[in-house]
């Protein structure tokens, strides 16, 4: 079998930089426009006069739309190329958090997918971009697109209420404002439009491969993301709620979402360097379950502003450190860029569909009961499988 994959050695120089560039401001666009909402669910629920289930739903919505679209993304960027199809998730995106801004009910939700078709397409080429042009710094690109995707997740949960409230735009506006980093990142990714060689070259050697579906380590790889994601959507969704049930107010509700997000900073870079120079990556998994654990027991004991914040901090730390490990898996169980696809798609598909639950569930949950103490405690149980998820993900194997 030929080895399709481009090293970064022969890449130009002027032209990686440009793709570096291209890759880090299309990953501040993977959560932006989902974790400025949980700021502002007081406002959406007050003003739409929505329950609680259906304003979990709203996050729940672009868990879906990766779930189902996770799997179509490779054979996508095979047809038209990774470059032409990541452009096109561009325009989904912008498309639909404009429409979400509208303010109607209706658009909520259907620019909400809308926003969800569009990440899903970034959420699965993007590692195998990085696996095929940077082969030998799967470690490193991971870690900067990692952190960019936080610095902007940060940034949107601390300004939506300042946007909406402070600026007295209102929530469907603070939403909106989440379009323009979209536009920013496509105007940069116009110039690979010039090259379309990358998704073929992804898919060349897929039909030799046999069906991940079938691969154990597959599945644990898979089931690792999918429980990540579903302990961060719950907490990006309900944490202000939940800050605000221990005496704080709104603003700072949302602000501790932010702290949440920058605390994840550090480990977003380095877990990734880090797993990529561990012959395993069980210790690793451990560490993000600690950190899961303490976290949310802060939150569920709640005895005081300084346990808050320091709950806060660590389940930062567990976020950051669990979606860096997730994604660099995904690279390292990988023998080469088809693979990385593949595994990227069904890793994201099942993942996100698992995720898909969480948000609805902790609002079901909390309608159900009216406290905190369930939806939590189901947050530790799920902390516990997410580490035995990642024992298996992190052997020394290739799927």
């Amino acid at each position: 079998m030929q080895n399709q994959t481009i090293t970064v050695a022969q890449v130009k120089p002027l032209n990686r930089a440009m793709l570096l560039a291209a890759i880090l401001l299309v990953a501040c666009n993977l959560r932006p426009t989902i974790t400025s909402v949980g700021p502002l669910v007081g406002l959406i629920r007050t003003d739409t006069s929505i329950s609680n289930g259906l304003v979990g739903f709203i996050t729940t919505l672009p868990l879906l739309s990766f779930a189902f679209l996770s799997p179509l993304a490779p054979k996508l960027a095979h047809r038209f190329g990774n470059e032409w199809t990541i452009f096109s998730g561009l325009i989904v995106l912008i498309a639909g958090t404009l429409l979400r801004s509208t303010g109607e009910i209706i658009s909520l939700f259907v620019g909400t997918a809308l926003i969800g078709s569009g990440i899903a397409i970034f959420n699965v080429l993007l590692p195998s971009i990085v696996k095929q042009t940077f082969s030998d710094r799967v470690g490193l690109m991971t870690g900067l697109y990692s952190m960019a995707m936080s610095v902007f997740a940060a940034l949107a949960s601390g300004l939506s209420i300042p946007l909406a409230v402070g600026l007295q735009l209102g929530w469907e506006s603070a939403l909106g404002y989440w379009a323009l980093p979209a536009v920013v990142a496509t105007v940069f990714w116009l110039p690979q439009l010039r090259r379309r060689s990358s998704g073929r070259q992804t898919m060349a050697v897929q039909g030799q491969e046999r069906s991940l579906w079938k691969s154990g380590l597959a599945w644990q790889v898979t089931f690792f993301m999918g429980l990540q994601s579903f302990l961060f959507y719950c907490t990006v969704a309900w944490l202000p709620a939940i800050l605000q049930a221990h005496g704080m107010s709104v603003s700072m509700a949302g602000w501790m979402l932010s702290l949440l997000q920058f605390a994840a900073l550090p480990v977003n870079f380095a877990i990734p360097v880090i797993a990529d120079r561990l012959s395993n990556q069980k210790v690793l998994v451990v560490i993000v379950g600690l950190f899961y654990l303490f976290g949310i027991a802060g939150l569920l004991i709640g005895s005081g502003e300084t346990m808050l914040i320091v709950s806060i901090v660590l389940l930062g730390l567990g976020q950051g450190a669990s979606i860096s490990l997730a994604l660099v898996l995904i690279g390292l169980r990988a023998a080469n860029a088809s693979q990385a696809a593949k595994l990227s798609g069904m890793s994201q598909s099942v993942g996100y569909l698992l995720a898909a639950l969480g948000p609805t569930l902790v609002g079901f949950l909390f309608d159900q009961t009216h406290e905190w103490s369930t939806p939590l405690t189901m947050l530790l149980v799920v902390s516990v499988a997410l580490i035995a998820a990642g024992l298996g993900a992190g052997r020394n194997r290739h799927v």
